[in-house]
């Protein structure tokens, strides 16, 4: 009974801890620094003449819908258009695309027939960027005017080696449930990631938008399902620091149902547990100090722990309620979990509504994000999860 105990309220704390015990700390951290170093020099605007060469990085498989209005949003950018370079690497694509491509102007196309996977196109596309700094986008997302001038002002320090922007959903009126829960969750999410900014160091960038100094470009394996993960803590790996600007932002329309943002979270996942594998150097606290730290509490936890403590305290939780001497505690736990679950039930069966009570389906969200982790897991195990994979339809901007 002792032990069922210990491990109840040690899963319980691990959990709160990973979903908002950190995000606590991290605001109270972030607090008294602001406090210690209220009189730092902050970056200040960099001068035209001033600004380096960048490279827009861009990889796409069939994508000649969205090619005209993402080429339309690059060159609209507010940033010296001569010194900006657009490579587009376009392997397997059969659609037309790289013809698209080619018939605009200023835009460079590298394109193999073989599609290998993203990862496999930018080790091969990086050959090309001959710029201090390369800016990685996806096609289907639109960057805000200034993200790229707002990206090149944090490289002015010469500690940042990675800069990552802000993914944001098109916020529909009312939407249903992968719309509503996305779009809630990296409203958290790039909370946090501002907070980790301003502590140290993001923990991993964001791959609709980011950046690093191509000076710091490794090749990565190709088996890697999140480059961007992988590439940005591999530069902070090296003692550079990964900054967050809210304001660089590239936004994109919700998963088109819970279906296609299901088989999006189920690669994250599996891509997640890879990552965290593949990194686990940054588990030793001694060497890498504060950024090991935030990688535990932000991304290991979230991707190894607390997805499988979520299951198991269910059986703890009720043998307690029924067995233990204090059972009021543990019954108020139970219940608890009960309400929450069948929140998630009722989420599920309105996830094809839409709806302006968004935070009516932030439960079922939040269930969908950590059911991936199994999945995830058993693809993982199994190497049954593609680096080739068919990405999920996103909704019609409206």
């Amino acid at each position: 009974m002792l032990i069922l105990k210990a491990f109840f309220w040690a899963s319980l704390f691990v959990i709160f801890y990973s979903y908002i015990g950190y995000g606590i700390i991290l605001y109270i951290l972030v607090k008294i620094k602001r406090i210690r170093a209220a009189s730092a020099v902050r970056p200040g605007t960099v001068k035209p003449e001033d600004l380096p060469e960048v490279t827009l990085f861009i990889t796409a498989y069939n994508e000649k819908e969205i090619i005209p209005g993402k080429i339309a949003n690059s060159k609209s950018l507010n940033y010296p258009p001569e010194k900006i370079k657009h490579i587009w690497i376009t392997d397997g694509s059969n659609d037309g695309s790289p013809e698209l491509l080619g018939s605009f102007e200023g835009i460079e196309v590298y394109h193999k027939p073989e599609r290998k996977g993203k990862i496999a196109a930018m080790n091969r596309g990086m050959q090309f960027v001959n710029t201090p700094i390369v800016v990685f986008s996806d096609a289907n997302t639109f960057l805000g005017e200034d993200s790229i001038l707002r990206i090149v002002s944090l490289f002015m320090d010469p500690h940042v080696g990675c800069v990552s922007g802000e993914k944001r959903i098109f916020n529909a009126v009312s939407d249903s449930a992968s719309g509503s829960g996305e779009g809630i969750y990296w409203k958290y999410e790039s909370l946090l990631k501002k907070w980790d900014s301003e502590l140290y160091s993001v923990v991993g960038a964001a791959g609709e938008l980011f950046a690093i100094r191509t000076s710091l470009w490794q090749e990565v394996e190709p088996d890697t399902l999140l480059d961007d993960f992988v590439i940005s803590l591999r530069v902070a790996m090296r003692g550079y620091t990964i900054k967050y600007d809210p304001e660089a932002y590239a936004i994109e329309t919700a998963s088109a149902n819970t279906k296609e943002e299901l088989k999006r979270k189920i690669r994250i996942s599996a891509g997640g547990i890879q990552s965290v594998i593949r990194l686990k150097a940054l588990l030793n606290i001694f060497k890498y100090g504060l950024l090991s730290f935030q990688f535990i509490s932000h991304r290991v936890l979230r991707w190894m722990v607390s997805p499988f403590l979520l299951l198991l305290i269910i059986p703890v939780n009720y043998w307690l309620f029924l067995t233990a001497s204090s059972a009021g505690i543990y019954a108020f736990f139970w219940y608890g979990q009960v309400i929450f679950y069948l929140l998630i039930l009722l989420g599920w069966l309105l996830r094809a509504r839409q709806t302006r009570l968004k935070a009516l389906f932030v439960p079922f969200y939040f269930f969908m994000m950590n059911y991936s982790v199994y999945l995830g897991l058993i693809r993982y195990l199994k190497r049954s999860q593609s680096v080739v994979w068919d990405k999920a339809q996103r909704k019609n901007r409206s």
